[in-house]
């Protein structure tokens, strides 16, 4: 199995780093995606350690929406961050990019320009890009049918429902579930599990957050996606080794895309 979304270059895990990947590889996660903010040289430094530590790591590199305000007043910013990081670690794909309006920590305007920006970066480097969206569906939405032509990619963590998972199928992403999967109360969600296409269907844990059952409330790693494999398989009524095998293979086709080439 494969965890499609985590941070493993997030400071909570330098000091760890070789257990956790001992944990992961223990629990048969065959690899990872390490997704990077680009404006944070912290984690580029460390995202060095994590590809010599774990040679199956992928890389994904964005601004968050949290960080879009890097880019205000200052129109091809993002892009400039996104394409030099992008080189250095060879990513395969950008990301995490979107909107989200529960915190604002940047504009709102701002965070709309920047996700263009990027979306446009994406669609010059061919590569799929990996969507966050908080409390802003109805303008992430119109933003990808709009300007996301050409550009596919995968909603990570998605915690919508059906009507929902629907419009992100409808634009080609895939959806991406992670450990609130697993939660008893997480009813839509379990039914969404049951709805995704076969080919459309990827799992992930978001470390270190959102750690699964049972595992909740505690800091989360790649290791733990196995329970996310396991809750999905459940509602699908599939085993999870199957479960496993289809969304590895459902990864692979969607980040074997061209990576960028680095300096």
């Amino acid at each position: 199995m494969i965890d499609s979304h985590c941070h493993l270059a997030d400071e909570v895990f330098e000091s760890e780093l070789d257990e956790v990947i001992a944990r992961a590889k223990a629990a048969r996660v065959e690899g990872a995606l390490c997704i990077l903010a680009a404006e944070d040289d912290g984690e580029g430094r460390r995202a060095v350690k994590v590809a010599a530590a774990w040679s199956a790591v992928r890389f994904a590199v964005g601004v968050h929406p949290h960080q879009a305000k890097v880019g205000e007043s200052r129109p091809g910013h993002a892009d400039a961050l996104v394409r030099e990081r992008a080189r250095a670690t060879a990513a395969v794909a950008i990301g995490e990019i979107g909107l989200d309006y529960h915190y604002d920590f940047s504009p709102r305007e701002v965070q709309r320009d920047v996700f263009v920006e990027q979306l446009a970066t994406a669609r010059a480097l061919s590569l799929p890009v990996i969507i966050h969206t908080r409390e802003a569906d109805d303008d992430t939405f119109a933003v990808l049918s709009a300007e996301g032509r050409g550009v596919g990619g995968v909603f990570h963590c998605f915690t919508g429902g059906v009507d929902r998972a629907r419009k992100a199928l409808d634009l080609g992403f895939h959806l991406s579930l992670a450990g609130i999967v697993t939660f008893p109360k997480a009813t839509d969600l379990h039914e969404v599990a049951g709805f995704v296409p076969d080919d459309r269907l990827l799992v992930e844990t978001d470390s270190p957050f959102l750690a699964p059952v049972p595992h909740r409330g505690k800091r989360n790693e790649p290791a733990f996606v196995s329970h996310v494999v396991d809750a999905v398989a459940k509602k699908r009524g599939t085993l999870p080794s199957q479960l496993a095998a289809l969304t590895t293979r459902n990864f692979l086709e969607l980040f074997a895309r061209t990576a960028v080439t680095p300096r």
